[in-house]
């Protein structure tokens, strides 16, 4: 086999070993099993090159020889302790692996004296090793740990399961095909039958090993195509400068070959780093998207709890105060006789505060529903002029409990029929009304009502506190009081809101106007006098923007 060929093989042979050494390193560099692999790889392409030395050096021939065993050693031993580690971060048992170090550097040291490879003799041509007396205990000790470095990876892949297992497979096939390639073709033929004919073949024996521990550790990423596509191109510019390296015919041109390899390594290296930690942040944020999905849906079903819980509380809830509004009432109207003038006032101030009571409970049975994404209107023939005086009657002692002057200007003529959830839209004036009851501590409060072309008309006018330019994009939110709420004021910030989405939903539109903080504000709403609207449940989920 012509010099060039061997130099080859050893070459190509070196270059992928680094080249596998490096990626598994830059994949988890604080991996204790990566480190090892890694050391074992340096190892192994540094062996790779010296037996090509011993393959075509006519000099020294018995030092080369010894070299090639010198690093056979560690090769056997690291192996061995790869198998032991993988697939832990952590050394695995450190008393035995440093004990396993003490006898691989006793072992080193052996090979370099006569008791192993006394000298070397010219057989045919080729230089043939003259074994020691030691040679039994050398080979034994090899073959003692290849032996044991195969019950281990048997042991463990029958003890292992899924993915680990596949992971096994591929370590334990790598190895009995390197290792049965070598002591048959290269070790047994070389110390029986005095033949080195495959010894140049060796480094590629070799490569199996490391090809089959680098696809075990890096295996869930082999698959990624960035990455293959970032290797197979280091790997293509590698071989092509070790190519460019063997067929040099300068010092100088070899030096520039040796000098390209090494950059292309390093550049290599950083690139592939590179590209591993992109592929490892697009996972990370693939996990926390799932994670983050499942989270939200988690939330989802408990925000639906807790809105059935509020709908059943609010039920519950609801009945005793209307009940006491139903006799407070009866009481008031004088069903139940005639009462002193004073306490008829209290009962008039207990009445009007259980009324914001029972609106306050409408407002969160209102809300759970519109959480929950259901909401049913039972449309019909609606008299604005009428419900809108309902509602003032009923709030004009709240206001006169503040010394409040409450006005209630009717429309010049009738206004036409429309059609709208009657209960709905009385809940949305007594809020708009009750809010400028509220908010106003003295003055007078105006309501109207009114016809445009297409429309009917609300508004209520307040001299109350008003509301602050940046405040008026922001009043109908859920939860919204404004900036300075008034002092113990019953209300959660839910009126307004349900207001709106009861607009919405009668195809109109609401909105409020004020010049600014202390100037009061007027709260208006338009309806449709034909919208054509029938009964029905809406799905909220479908159409309601987020509040």
């Amino acid at each position: 086999m012509s010099s060039d060929l061997n130099l080859f093989f050893a070459l190509s042979a070196s270059a992928v070993t680094i080249f596998l050494g490096i990626l598994v390193f830059i994949h988890d560099r604080k991996s204790a099993t990566n480190l090892i692999f890694f050391a074992h790889s340096i190892v192994g392409a540094i062996w790779s090159i010296v037996n090509y030395f011993s393959i075509v050096s006519t000099t020294d021939q018995i030092i080369w020889i010894r070299f090639v065993l010198f690093l056979a050693v560690p090769h056997v031993f690291l192996f061995l302790l790869f198998i032991q580690n993988f697939p832990s971060e952590k050394l695995v048992r450190p008393r035995q692996f440093y004990s396993s170090l003490v006898l691989m550097f006793a072992m080193m040291i052996l090979v370099t004296t006569r008791y192993v490879f006394e000298s070397v003799t010219i057989i045919d041509g080729n230089a043939v090793p003259i074994v020691g007396i030691l040679i039994p205990v050398f080979s034994g000790t090899l073959v003692l740990f290849f032996v044991t470095s195969v019950v281990l990876v048997i042991r463990k892949f029958f003890q292992s399961k899924g993915l680990i297992k596949r992971q096994w497979f591929s370590i334990g096939g790598g190895l009995l095909v390197s290792y049965i390639l070598l002591i048959c073709l290269v070790f047994l033929r070389v110390i029986i039958f005095n033949n080195t004919f495959f010894v140049p073949y060796s480094p590629l024996f070799l490569l199996f090993i490391f090809i089959g521990a680098a696809y075990a550790i890096l295996r869930h990423q082999l698959f990624n195509v960035k990455i293959i596509a970032t290797e197979i191109l280091i790997f293509i510019l590698l071989l092509a400068s070790f190519i460019q390296v063997i067929i040099s015919e300068s010092t100088l041109t070899l030096g520039l070959g040796i000098a390209v390899i090494i950059f292309i390594l390093i550049a290599g290296t950083l690139l592939i780093r590179s590209v591993l930690k992109e592929v490892e942040q697009r996972q990370q944020l693939q996990v926390l998207t799932e994670k983050l999905a499942a989270a939200n849906e988690q939330l989802k079903i408990l925000d639906q709890a807790r809105s059935e819980f509020i709908t059943i509380a609010s039920h519950q809830l609801r009945t005793p105060p209307a009940t006491i509004k139903w006799y407070l009432a009866s009481i008031l109207d004088g069903d139940y006789g005639n009462m002193d003038a004073t306490v008829k006032e209290q009962l008039r101030k207990t009445m009007s505060t259980n009324n914001s009571m029972i609106s306050l409970i409408d407002d969160l049975l209102n809300v759970s529903r519109i959480e929950r994404g259901k909401m049913e209107f039972i449309f019909q023939p609606t008299d604005l002029n009428e419900i809108t005086q309902v509602t003032v009657d009923q709030l004009l002692p709240q206001s006169k409990m503040k010394k409040l002057e409450l006005v209630y200007q009717k429309p010049a003529q009738a206004l036409p029929v429309i059609t709208a959830d009657k209960e709905k839209l009385r809940q949305v004036i007594n809020n708009l009304i009750d809010n400028a009851i509220k908010y106003t501590q003295k003055g007078k409060i105006l309501v109207e009502v009114g016809q445009t072309k297409k429309d009917l008309f609300f508004k209520v006018t307040d001299s109350g506190r008003g509301v602050a330019p940046n405040q008026l994009a922001h009043i109908f939110e859920k939860f919204d009081r404004g900036k300075s709420p008034v002092r113990n004021s019953v209300g959660l910030g839910l009126g307004l809101y349900v207001a709106k989405v009861i607009i919405e939903y009668h195809k109109g539109k609401i909105w409020v106007e004020s010049t600014g903080e202390g100037k009061g504000s007027t709260f208006n709403f338009t309806v449709p006098i034909k919208a054509n609207l029938d009964n029905t449940v809406f799905d909220l989920t479908k159409t309601q923007k987020p509040a």
